[in-house]
């Protein structure tokens, strides 16, 4: 391919996969950030919540001053809190989104102009209906409170048999889902994984094509999908992982198939998001040397894509 991705697309990275250390919104938040920011591989950054008021501010100084674009990502505050905006219990319900609630508003103050999140668990085929309809009704609550602030909603999908064993969910279902939220909150839109791919079973073509109407972000990493091995689910270990599922070849396979798809596409304004989301595992893998690996595949695939 002869255009530079920049023409096509915004490379972010999840800081908080990058620097594991940052994701319970402590340690050295800041000035990983500045890390990053000072890239300019990178137009974006995809942060999450930040416990203490003055490192938030010194994050938010960060993007402010690096003049880097800023996605804020939910994810760990399902994830770690347990939460499920698709929980039959009405009250259980009700609480995911009231945390959630508070996201958005973190969100809106970095000047995030969308905020990611997941599904809850999977409830077994059963329940799977009702909670499809609980969380329609959460993310629909979920977009009102957040068009008032300026930021978007977007659901990245996840594996339900292997790792997180989310609802949301194999992509046909995703489609679904997505459809019903965007009838009234048109900018609602999903995220997909590369990292997901492997352990949801699916391939770049089919997947993307089944969410092309409703992709507004991408993320590209690695997994490893065979029991007991070594970074075995939904741990995004780095490219080059031994027994991992994706590299370059997956990559070209990746980046074709959204340009297939057009997710990529001459003229797109504003020029989609396609973020790494990969992470050190061992003591020796420092996140710079993760992210430079991640940024080398890129570059290689891009090139054979």
């Amino acid at each position: 391919m002869d255009k530079h991705w920049d023409n096509f697309c915004t490379m972010s990275i999840v800081h908080f996969m990058a620097y594991p250390k940052t994701i319970t919104g402590e340690g050295p938040i800041a000035e990983s950030m500045a890390k990053i920011a000072a890239d300019t591989f990178f137009g974006g950054i995809e942060i999450t919540h930040i416990k203490d008021p003055a490192e938030r501010e010194a994050a938010r100084q960060v993007l402010v001053t690096s003049h880097i674009g800023v996605g804020y990502g939910a994810q760990p505050a399902v994830l770690m809190g347990k939460l499920n905006p698709n929980s039959l219990d009405e009250g259980e319900r009700a609480a995911a989104v009231t945390v959630l609630k508070t996201r958005i508003d973190e969100a809106a103050w970095y000047g995030a102009k969308r905020m990611a999140f997941l599904s809850g668990k999977d409830p077994g085929e059963k329940d799977r209906g009702a909670a499809l309809k609980a969380l329609v009704t959460s993310t629909k609550e979920l977009c009102a409170y957040g068009r008032e602030k300026g930021v978007a909603l977007t659901c990245e999908t996840f594996d339900r048999d292997v790792d997180k064993k989310a609802l949301i969910g194999p992509s046909p279902l995703a489609a679904e889902y997505a459809a019903a939220v965007r009838a009234r909150f048109p900018e609602f839109g999903l995220m997909y994984d590369l990292s997901h791919q492997p352990l949801l079973s699916e391939h770049s073509e089919k997947a993307l094509r089944e969410l092309k109407d409703f992709l507004v972000h991408i993320h590209v990493g690695n997994c490893v999908t065979t029991p007991g091995a070594p970074g075995y689910g939904d741990m995004h270990p780095r490219f080059g992982w031994p027994g991992g599922a994706n590299d370059t070849p997956e990559v070209i396979e990746f980046i074709r198939a959204l340009f297939t798809i057009g997710y990529l596409g001459a003229g797109r304004t504003p020029r989609p998001w396609v973020g790494f989301e990969v992470k050190p595992l061992t003591s020796e893998e420092t996140p710079e040397l993760v992210i430079a690996g991640a940024q080398r595949v890129w570059q290689e695939a891009w090139s054979q894509a």
